[in-house]
């Protein structure tokens, strides 16, 4: 099954509704996932990129994921949609 969509804040892949986050109405959001943004907004509007860089490399670490994976994911942080806007 080929994921076209992933997460413009976290990366991950959205492979199904359940995973998708949610906007203020309930409705679905077709950008980001539950775990970054629920009820119309980030869940940790604070957040910059390098804390993204740190959750994500943890959560994969701990997750077992060879390392070329784990630094694939991180070095496309910076191109979603989330942080793209932020960098000068």
């Amino acid at each position: 099954m080929k994921i076209n969509a992933f997460c413009q804040s976290c990366g991950m892949p959205l492979s199904t509704e359940e995973i998708k986050g949610t906007e203020e109405n309930g409705a679905k959001n077709n950008d980001y996932c539950r775990y970054c943004y629920q009820d119309g907004a980030f869940k940790n509007p604070k957040m910059n990129l390098d804390e993204m860089k740190d959750k994500v490399q943890n959560k994969m670490e701990k997750m077992k994921l060879p390392s070329y994976m784990i630094q694939k994911a991180v070095t496309i942080l910076p191109a979603l949609k989330r942080w793209k806007s932020k960098q000068i």
